[in-house]
C-alpha cells in the first residue's frame, strides 16, 4: 500500500496550492479518503474527508470555505485544493484512507504560508 502526496511548498498569504495524493496497493474506490494536517507543535487535525464514491464531503470548521477535496476513482487520487491561505494553514499536510477509521496514512507534504 502507497500514499504519496505531493505539491506542497511556500506560497504567501492570500494564495493558492493544490495537494495531490496518489493511491496504490488497495482497492482505492471503496475508501474514504481524507487529508490530516500537523503543524509544529500541535497535534494531528483532520482537515477534510471525502466518502468512497465522492458524493459526500466533511471539513474543518477553519478550512470551510476555502478547501475543496475531490477524488478521481478512476486514477485513485485524492486532492486537496487549497485557496486564501494564511500563516496559520502552515503544516505537514497527510493524506490518509480507511473504510471505518484511518488504515493507511501517507508520509506528508510541507506546506509553509509565509511573506
Amino acid at each position: 500500500v502507497q500514499l504519496v502526496e505531493s505539491g506542497g511548498g511556500l506560497v504567501q498569504p492570500g494564495g493558492s496550492l493544490r495537494l495531490s495524493c496518489a493511491a496504490s496497493g488497495f482497492t482505492f474506490s471503496t475508501y474514504a479518503m481524507s487529508w490530516y494536517r500537523q503543524a509544529p507543535g500541535k497535534e494531528r487535525e483532520l482537515v477534510a474527508t471525502i466518502s468512497s464514491g465522492g458524493g459526500r464531503t466533511n471539513y474543518a470548521d477553519s478550512v470551510k470555505g476555502r478547501f475543496t477535496i475531490s477524488r478521481d476513482n478512476v486514477k485513485n487520487t485524492v486532492t486537496l485544493q487549497m485557496n486564501n491561505l494564511n500563516p496559520e494553514d502552515t503544516a505537514v499536510y497527510y493524506c490518509a484512507g480507511g473504510v471505518i477509521g484511518v488504515s493507511y496514512w501517507g508520509k506528508g507534504t510541507l506546506v509553509t504560508v509565509s511573506s
